[in-house]
């Protein structure tokens, strides 16, 4: 075979091993695209790219040499390992890429299921699944827990007079002013219509209060600006505060009392936090609001 004709034959597997590496930075970069800017592992695959250029420049530089010296037929051995090799590193790089979209639309996923749409805060299903988490831990380990049941006060009379996005927009701006106001650890749920629930974890029954006082003020002072851009609605909320207290064995419990605290709150006149306190020695139920000293 003419020298010419094996250099071809040999040179080939190894220009197509550079045109593939190169394809397989196409994956890389969507899975840099997909990462934080300050993710250790983004920086890693950054990394991994610059080797691949390597790869590409060291292909072609030997080619380059094979080409300009003598070939022989067994260099055929070295330029198919060549090529497989960039077969191996286009295949998993784009094995990792599918991975990543795929672990990413499941989280997606799982996240929309225990995301309420509305108001951006975790939903009732979500809920029922972490109080029991918190209770059997709180008891578990004896660590306060409370539990804060909190209510739109006339809810139903801005739906009515302002309509229905606008009582979305108040949702959605409660969901935010919670996130804000509230610790990392500490969990938002809207439980049902205009009810939110927050789990206070590692709270006792004062802590839980002060955060419902300062829940009570924030919203108090902010405004949500309606539907043309200039109306201003205003609302409040009613809190129902409770706390896992020697007794209580399960998780409903809990909510019950909160929902009882609720109540009185609103019974009272709105605006306002009932703390549920441990039935006293008679067994009869303790219910006080903001307006009376509680613990």
């Amino acid at each position: 075979m003419p020298c010419i004709s094996i250099k071809i034959l040999v040179i080939s597997p190894i220009i197509l091993g550079a045109c593939i590496l190169t394809l397989s930075l196409v994956p890389v970069q969507g899975l840099i695209r997909g990462l934080p800017s300050s993710s250790k592992i983004r920086h890693n695959w950054y990394t991994l790219t610059s080797l691949i250029i390597f790869f590409i420049a060291g292909y072609l530089f030997y080619a380059f040499e094979l080409w300009r010296g003598t070939c022989r037929f067994s260099d055929l051995i070295v330029s198919v390992v060549f090529f497989l090799g960039a077969c191996f590193v286009l295949l998993v790089n784009y094995l990792s890429h599918q991975t990543a979209r795929g672990i990413r639309r499941i989280t997606l996923l799982e996240q929309e299921n225990i995301t309420d749409a509305t108001m951006g805060v975790h939903n009732r299903r979500y809920f029922e699944q972490r109080l029991k988490e918190e209770f059997d831990r709180a008891r578990r380990y004896k660590l306060p827990l409370s539990l804060l049941l909190i209510d739109i006060d006339n809810f139903k009379q801005i739906n009515d007079t302002s309509g229905h996005l606008a009582g979305d927009m108040v949702l959605k701006h409660l969901g935010r002013l919670l996130v804000a106001s509230v610790r990392d650890t500490d969990i938002i749920t809207r439980y049902g219509g205009d009810e939110i629930c927050i789990i206070a974890t590692h709270t006792n029954g004062a802590t839980a209060l002060e955060l419902a006082k300062r829940v009570c003020s924030l919203v108090e002072k902010s405004a949500v600006t309606g539907e043309d851009g200039q109306e201003e609605i205003h609302t409040t909320v009613s809190i129902g505060v409770a706390s896992l207290a020697p007794g209580l064995t399960e998780a409903a419990e809990l909510v019950d009392r909160a929902d009882k605290a609720l109540y009185r709150s609103k019974n009272d006149g709105k605006n306002r936090i009932a703390v549920y306190l441990p039935p006293s020695p008679g067994g009869e139920t303790n219910l006080c609001s903001t307006d009376q000293p509680c613990f």
